[in-house]
This record gives C-alpha cells, sequence and structure tokens, in this order.
C-alpha cells in the first residue's frame, strides 16, 4: 500500500479520499481484504476522468497490480484468460507471439484490460464492437470474498461485463481471439465537412479516425488502418500525408504508431499510440460521446455550430465508429454507433460549462456518455439512455446486497 502520498488518476484532476491504495499480492489475500471491508473500489490503470474509482474516506482503493500477471492462451479455442491487472500491451504481445490476436484495440494500449472493458471503451471500425464484445467470460470477487464466474449465454452476462465496477473486483476475463493479421496505417489530410458522406468515409478501412480541433468546419486528419488481408478501398476525399503526423497539430510523432502504409502486426498498428512510450502523466481532460451512427451527420452539424465554444479550450477531438453490443451498460448498446471524443486542456473550470454546450447541442440524439470520461449527464436522462438500466441495477443488488462496491459515482447512476 502506498504511505501518505496522495492518490491520483492519471491526469491528475481527481485525487481519491482513500488515504491509502491497496496492492494485494494473491487472490486469498484480496478475498480477506475485501470481505473485512465495508466500501471497496478498484483503480485499473487510472485513465478515468471522473469520481467512478472514488471509495469515500472511509472506503478502500485497491489496486490489482501485484496480482500475478495471468496470460492464458488456449490456440485450439482461440481465447486468452488475461488476470485483472493486465493491461493491453503486454496482452497483445503475448497473444500475437501465439498468432493469434485481438480483433480490435484503443488508441491507447497502456490501459487496462479490466477497467477498459467496465467503462465502455472502444476501438473503431464500422463491424468492431467494444472492447467488451470480446469478452466470453467474467470472473469477480464479490464482497464475501468469494468467487463468481458468469459467461457468455448467461442471462446476467449482459451487466457483468461493462459494470463500473459495482459488482465486485474482477480478477480475470477470457476473451475471444483470432488469427494474427497485419495492418497498414494510412494517415489523410484536409477532408471537408461540407459534403461528408460518413458512411463511406468511416467504411473506408478496418478501423477509420478523424481528427478535428474545430477550428475550421472539417477535420484535419483521418486514420485509416487497413487489414492487408482485405482488398484497398479508395480515400479519395483528402490528401494523403507525406510525413509521419500526430493527432494533435504540432506535436512530434515519435510516440506513434507506424504510418505511412508501412505494413506490421495488429497490436503495433491498431492503437494511435506505441506501447513503448509509457504515457506518465496527462495533461488533458476527456469526454466523449456515442449515438446512433446514422445521425453522424447531423450530429457533427450541430457540433460545428458551436465550434466557436469549443475550439479554445479543445486539444483534438476524434470521431470513430464503434458496432452495436449487447452489454447493458455499453454507451453502444443495441445500435451502430458514432462517438465523439474531446480531449480537453487540463482546465477544468474552463471545460465543465463547454462540456454542457456539448451535451445541449448533442441530447437530440440521445448522446450516452463513456463512463470513465467528464461529463454532465443527468442521472434521470441517464435512465432514458440506458433501457437496461434497472435490470442492471438488480444484478448488483443480487451480487453486492451490501452495497460494497456501490460508490456515490454509482448511486448517482442507480
Amino acid at each position: 500500500m502506498t504511505g501518505s502520498t496522495a492518490v491520483t488518476n492519471w491526469a491528475g484532476n481527481i485525487t481519491y479520499a482513500a488515504g491509502e491504495l491497496h496492492r494485494p499480492p494473491t487472490l486469498d489475500a484480496l478475498g480477506k481484504l475485501v470481505s473485512g471491508s465495508t466500501a471497496v473500489r478498484v483503480l485499473g490503470s487510472g485513465h478515468s476522468f471522473n469520481g467512478i474509482a472514488e471509495p469515500g474516506p472511509d472506503g478502500v482503493l485497491l489496486s490489482l497490480e501485484a496480482l500475478p500477471r495471468e496470460i492464458d492462451v488456449d490456440t485450439g479455442a482461440r481465447t486468452v484468460r488475461a488476470g485483472g491487472g493486465v493491461r493491453y500491451a503486454e496482452l497483445a504481445r503475448a497473444v500475437h507471439a501465439r498468432g493469434l490476436a485481438l480483433a480490435n484495440m484503443a488508441s491507447l494500449p497502456h490501459i487496462s484490460v479490466a477497467g477498459s472493458v467496465a467503462t465502455g471503451t472502444h476501438g473503431s471500425g464500422v463491424r468492431n464492437g467494444s472492447l467488451a464484445a470480446a469478452v466470453r467470460e467474467v470472473e469477480l470477487v464479490t464482497a464475501d470474498g468469494g468467487t463468481v464466474v458468469i459467461g457468455r449465454g448467461e442471462e446476467r452476462f449482459g451487466g457483468a461485463v461493462t459494470a463500473l465496477g459495482a459488482l465486485g473486483v474482477v480478477t480475470a476475463l477470457t476473451l475471444d481471439l483470432e488469427p494474427a493479421f497485419e495492418v497498414e496505417q494510412h494517415v489523410f489530410t484536409g477532408l471537408p465537412l461540407a459534403g461528408l458522406d460518413f458512411e463511406r468515409v468511416a467504411g473506408a478501412a478496418y478501423s477509420v479516425s478523424l481528427f478535428t480541433d474545430w477550428r475550421t468546419p472539417g477535420f484535419g486528419q483521418v486514420w485509416l488502418k487497413r487489414r492487408t488481408d482485405e482488398p484497398p478501398a479508395a480515400f479519395p476525399w483528402a490528401a494523403p500525408a507525406r510525413e509521419r503526423l500526430h493527432p494533435v497539430p504540432g506535436m512530434p510523432a515519435v510516440n506513434c504508431t507506424e504510418q505511412l502504409g508501412v505494413a506490421g502486426p495488429w497490436h503495433e498498428r491498431l492503437p494511435h499510440f506505441r506501447a513503448e512510450f509509457t504515457p506518465s502523466s496527462g495533461e488533458e481532460l476527456q469526454s466523449e460521446y456515442l449515438m446512433a451512427r446514422r445521425d453522424a451527420g447531423e450530429a457533427l452539424a450541430a457540433l460545428d455550430g458551436i465550434r466557436e465554444v469549443i475550439a479554445p479550450v479543445l486539444q483534438i477531438c476524434e470521431v470513430r465508429t464503434v458496432a452495436a453490443d449487447a452489454q447493458w451498460l455499453s454507451p453502444a448498446y443495441g445500435r451502430d454507433s458514432v462517438a465523439v471524443h474531446f480531449t480537453w486542456v487540463a482546465d477544468t473550470a474552463a471545460v465543465l460549462p463547454v462540456v454542457r454546450r456539448v451535451e445541449a447541442a448533442l441530447q437530440p440524439f440521445a448522446a450516452r456518455p463513456h463512463w470513465g470520461k467528464v461529463f454532465g449527464v443527468p442521472a434521470a436522462r441517464l435512465r432514458e439512455l440506458y433501457p437496461r438500466l434497472g435490470d442492471f441495477a438488480a444484478l448488483a443488488r443480487e451480487l453486492d446486497p451490501s452495497g460494497t462496491f456501490t460508490n456515490a459515482f454509482v448511486r448517482e447512476v442507480l
């Protein structure tokens, strides 16, 4: 556990009230710590920007980093069982070494697997679901210190993966794999918003990301990640970049994954950033909202209408697509989605009023916020946006009747 040093999230905008960060070295020690506590939350890689991991001053803040780094690949079944403290970069390397691959990854490979799927994190691609879509089984230590295993096909599985840490401590996940593949990354510049055929642009490669600073009505960069085992598609709407670029204009591209069409392993191209450059701190805040993909054009036009409000506090905005999934609390639940992600400057007082303006502009499109980001959508509205929220609340009562894993964030949601 830590000493008297304050525990913060990655961005430093949250300081947790719990004075200690406990790192149990074994599952037995974890179970004893949980069963002897009245309030428990797990801090994954710390890449959430709100109070989702806050246990309160009398609660226990847990890290799973000291647990054994279990990564068990079953090549015959094409699955991998990963311990709760494993991060995507190390998981990807182990899987690739066995000739297999995850279907998708997020833009940053340094985030924890369990924390990512618990908050609805995703990559991009019209055919690619959120990261939770790959999970086929979840193992939990519940409030009494016992273990519960919930697998795909069970009635309650839809609430068990993207679960906001409200059901128990995720000690392992089993994920689907597929044969390893290679990817080329091509960057294009200067895509106008006027006349944008979003469906064709979003479907132009296996994974597509559009970047804008909202200073002009268009996208400064488009990143296409093309699988080499699929036929290439033309991209006539923007000019190819002549050099490697960082998503944030003016930033050096040395930390970014290889571009300019150089083919490489899936795990070295699907993220935007290289695993070798672990981010130590984040001078930023983040927000993200997911809407039905069919509304992408209108939603982007609505944001363009307030770009003079957005631009002064924005570092970069990324637009991606996520295929529908069946996780009750997934922002992509039940609908193919467009995700609009905002990387703000590290100034909470300046950013929060702009977040409210963004949410007002996107309200007609039933925008669901990413659970781990900065948002102000009220609880009553969340219950409208997530039709299975009541079912999830019932599942939480079943698995955690004493409310050990329910903090202020979860109580507000439920």
